[in-house]
């Protein structure tokens, strides 16, 4: 008698199994997700008694941490500096890199531009594409001027199939595109469910682990913007990186959310011309090429990693008959302008909360940090108020509930950066100013300390004939 498959339900967000089928997944909450599956039978190990694992070698065995031997992880350079910048130097042999974005946002276009220049420098990559054919890749590398002769190309997604091209090509990089297009043959669920994602995730991983071979991972991503899959495949590679950006921006921007080997606070700028995308190296220059003087428009430098950049911020305040009225943030919290506003009414005695209020990031590049909350405060007042700035301002500052203005860190990476570009006159806490005002970093710039936002909109907002 045949013995009967065993199945369970598994929830194709998150991974949780059940032996029934649940309209809503106790695990994240999300509805209609859980799928059937069948589970493989457990296969016997070999070397194995009593479920522990015979015949170690002195490197498997436990040692004190003091006398584990450490090295320079080597890397070599991808190409691209903005994507070397955002890796924390490099590719790093035997890493996993998981490669994140929405569809046409260009993920296809670098990886491929990508595996061109490292094959030029004398390395052998293997591109598997699961979703074209060779003779599409070939066109884009046409157009792309991508084409190398260490450059290999199979359309394949068989798991077991790309294996055996790994063993015969030997490459020393490898792109899989994309991960939700793999399957397995001895696991019965379809591609891309979580079963198909998980297992062939790890079985990369120890291909890659095991010959020391760069793999790169294309992802898909849902319609919030989440990485589509199971959690568990970020935790699997060594570095997750999201490309961001609007299909119909010329700007692309790549951030790191997990890197075992470099920093997460990076970040990495691109343009989409007809060659592809390109490296962005001066992006400072680039987000205020279009700006023009007027009411609401501050010019903020943030830092993202040890990468400063000048961006503008607008802000557009108008009185409306409308209650509630609105509020409206793009690349901006909307909740950190909604308190911003409350400190302006409550400590300047701005008359501000009747008014549509909207604010607006050129360029499309996201503000998180502090340093930010003067500059935002500036722009509303600016524009509630109709005054413009002085020439050739910057500000920023951390803004307190009481109205503070609190210092903020790499103060003279900011102001090294706005003197490049040409800025007289810069507006920023007391604290931060002291410590500028006894270093070289301010040599012909004007610096105006504040203590209170009061003070800081009197100075950046002089008295105008």
């Amino acid at each position: 008698m045949a013995k009967s498959r065993k199945s369970v339900f598994v929830c194709q967000d998150c991974g949780y199994e059940s032996p029934k089928w649940l309209g809503r997944c106790p695990g994240c909450g999300a509805w209609n997700t859980m799928v059937e599956e069948v589970v493989a039978p457990p296969t016997a190990g070999n070397g194995r008694q009593g479920g522990i694992s015979l015949g170690l070698s002195d490197a498997q065995k436990p040692r004190p941490i003091g006398e584990v031997e450490i090295e320079d992880l080597p890397r070599y350079t991808t190409g691209s500096g903005e994507l070397d910048r955002v890796l924390g130097g490099g590719v790093i042999p035997g890493s996993v890199i998981l490669l994140v974005g929405d569809p046409g946002v260009g993920k296809s276009s670098i990886t491929l531009r990508i595996c061109a220049d490292i094959a030029r420098r004398g390395k052998k990559v293997l591109y598997v594409t699961g979703e074209e054919s060779p003779r599409q890749v070939r066109m884009r590398a046409d157009r792309l001027n991508a084409l190398a002769p260490d450059l290999y190309v199979v359309s394949e997604t068989n798991l077991e199939t790309i294996s055996a091209h790994i063993q015969n090509v030997k490459p020393e990089f490898l792109v899989i595109d994309s991960i939700q297009t793999i399957f397995r043959p001895d696991i019965t669920s379809a591609p891309g469910s979580v079963s198909q994602v998980r297992e062939c995730s790890v079985e990369i991983l120890r291909i890659a682990k095991t010959n020391g071979i760069a793999a790169m991972i294309i992802g898909h991503v849902t319609k919030d913007g989440s990485l589509a899959g199971p959690r568990v495949l970020e935790h699997i590679v060594d570095t997750v990186l999201y490309f961001e950006g609007e299909r119909s921006s010329e700007y692309r921007i790549l951030r790191a959310v997990k890197n075992r080997f470099g920093s997460t606070n990076e970040l990495g700028l691109f343009e989409m011309r007809d060659s592809g995308l390109v490296d962005v190296p001066d992006a400072s220059r680039l987000f205020l090429s279009d700006r023009q003087d007027s009411s609401g428009s501050v010019i903020i430098p943030t830092v993202e990693g040890t990468r400063p950049l000048l961006i503008e911020l607008q802000a557009l305040v108008a009185p409306t008959p409308y209650v509630p009225p609105r509020r409206t943030a793009d690349s901006i919290d909307i909740k950190r302008i909604q308190l911003l506003l409350a400190v302006l009414e409550k400590r300047v005695h701005l008359a501000i909360g009747a008014c549509d209020v909207y604010v607006k990031v050129a360029g499309g590049l996201r503000i998180d940090e502090p340093a930010a909350d003067l500059g935002i405060c500036v722009a509303m007042a600016s524009s509630f108020a109709n005054r413009f700035l002085r020439p050739k301002t910057i500000v920023f500052g951390e803004v307190g509930l009481a109205g503070e203005v609190r210092p903020v860190a790499q103060v003279d990476v900011r102001v090294r950066e706005a003197r490049r570009l040409g800025f007289e006159n810069v507006v920023l806490p007391q604290r931060n100013y002291e410590q500028l005002r006894e270093s070289d970093e301010a040599g012909g710039l004007q610096l105006f300390g504040v203590r209170t936002l009061g003070e800081a909109l009197k100075v950046a907002m002089p008295k105008q004939a």
